[in-house]
């Protein structure tokens, strides 16, 4: 049977990709982002085409992950209009890139506003609904930057990761005796397919930016080259998508806890097995192993 979905960020990127993905799998897919009357209104219109030219159900929301109230009231749609809601997608986020020194502490916290604080808002609005039915997915979209080789000049964006995925991995032991389910999918460097670079911030101060260029002249150009160069030709972004349907499709309590989806491979993967299964050994030696996998308590 088709689920009802809601994934965040849905405008572009991974994001759209996974919607149009997870409509042409048969589910109820609603597309969240911000400002779909003004500069998002193309997007919108876009999904609406996808839509009717393919015959599936794609739907878009306004919902700005900055704002408590928007969260509530988008959860509120989709289940005023679906009637349930059965996974939640956090995929929002944003990225900065240059010297980690040049931006202010403001700066840092409003990316981890946008890719940390944003899934809380999500969840604080979807899970009294996901904890009453007793059943649902919560699928994370983190990055290999979590625990993977990290080049410089990303570390706004890398730290919010990491936090990120933190909160999903104490989220998935608090949800699963309500039954609800946690994938975290975790993307490496798709350096096309994506606006990340492309709509990624700078620092606003700009002062100390010439002491780094004298050292590190070309920095963040050669970092994108390389790691262009890493992944394969063929390695396009729509694998990430494909990556989140088949989870989607998985049978509720057969869905793995971290999915890779790293062409290039930076070493997450290998890093994440031992840290997830140091994770797994000891929730069992502390009695705590019922919360390794979903659950419910109650007949």
């Amino acid at each position: 049977m088709g689920k009802t979905i809601v994934i965040t960020g849905a405008g572009s990127g991974f994001g759209a990709l996974a919607a149009r993905a997870l409509a042409d799998a048969g589910h109820t897919v609603y597309a969240a982002m911000r400002d779909t009357a003004g500069r998002n209104a193309s997007r919108v219109a876009e999904a609406e085409a996808y839509a009717a030219e393919h015959q599936v159900d794609l739907r878009t929301v306004e919902l700005d992950v900055l704002s408590q109230e928007s969260a509530d009231a988008a959860v509120a749609t989709v289940l005023s209009e679906a009637g349930t809601l059965d996974v939640v997608v956090h995929n929002a986020g944003h990225m900065m890139t240059g010297p980690t020194e040049a931006f202010t502490p403001e700066e840092l916290a409003a990316v981890y506003d946008t890719n940390v604080l944003g899934t809380q808002r999500v969840n604080r609005a979807a899970l009294p609904h996901l904890r009453a039915q007793e059943h649902g997915l919560v699928l994370w979209i983190g990055s290999t930057s979590t625990r993977g080789g990290t080049p410089p000049y990303l570390a706004p964006y890398f730290a919010a990761k990491a936090a990120m995925d933190a909160l999903a991995v104490s989220y998935a032991a608090e949800l699963a005796r309500f039954g609800i389910e946690t994938t975290i999918v975790v993307p490496g460097a798709f350096t096309s397919g994506t606006n990340h670079f492309a709509t990624g911030g700078h620092p606003a101060e700009q002062a100390v930016l010439p002491a780094y260029e004298e050292r590190y002249a070309g920095l963040m150009d050669q970092v994108a080259q390389r790691l262009a160069a890493l992944a394969p030709a063929d390695a396009p972004a729509s694998l990430v998508a494909d990556a989140i349907v088949e989870v989607v499709d998985t049978p509720p309590g057969e869905r793995p806890f971290r999915v890779h989806v790293d062409p290039a491979n930076d070493g997450s993967e290998e890093v994440s097995r031992v840290a997830d299964r140091i994770r797994a050994e000891f929730l069992t030696r502390i009695g705590l192993d019922d919360l390794l996998a979903p659950h419910r308590t109650t007949a």
